[in-house]
């Protein structure tokens, strides 16, 4: 199971780097517009919550134990609060930059918020399925490990209504 460690390990290290552009790129708009409702900045809020959740969930799971495999639920909840995320910061857009993963026109030095947007909404849909990729790993490495350890079955069982006398 090398290769599953080494997956789980690579996995990992992407949901923490991915977590931290993320966690940066919001924290920077909430630092531009402070001040203003919280309820209006909710979204990116909840965005800069689950970004810190999976900084410390991937930070303390890196390390290749076996238990690290068993936590599949918890990936496959991060997940979807990643595509929840996703969603939120997508709907908040509003095609306002154009199409979602429509990339033309955009340039890495340049002051145009719409390259941050779709920066930040690439990165948590690439989180998402990364948390997704660790679900479906974790579940392979517990089935596996399940069929493994079973006891072999008894070829031979005393019946209930025999007693030895």
């Amino acid at each position: 199971m090398l290769l599953a460690d080494l997956a789980s390990i690579i996995l990992r290290l992407a949901e923490l780097a991915f977590a931290a552009i993320v966690a940066g790129l919001t924290g920077n708009y909430l630092h531009a517009v402070r001040g203003s409702s919280t309820w209006d900045q909710s979204r990116f809020i909840y965005t800069e919550v689950v970004a810190g959740i999976s900084i410390l969930l991937s930070i303390i799971w890196l390390f290749p134990f076996s238990g690290s495999f068993i936590h599949w639920p918890i990936d496959l909840i991060i997940s979807i609060l990643w595509f929840v995320s996703f969603g939120l910061l997508v709907n908040w857009l509003d095609g306002s930059c154009g199409n979602v993963f429509d990339w033309s026109g955009i340039h890495i030095n340049s002051n145009n918020t719409c390259s941050e947007w779709k920066a930040n909404i690439a990165f948590c849909f690439l989180s998402a399925i990364c948390w997704l990729a660790s679900t479906l790993l974790g579940l392979y490495w517990v089935r596996h490990h399940r069929t493994a350890t079973r006891a072999p079955a008894v070829s031979h069982r005393r019946r209930w209504y025999r007693s030895r006398v």
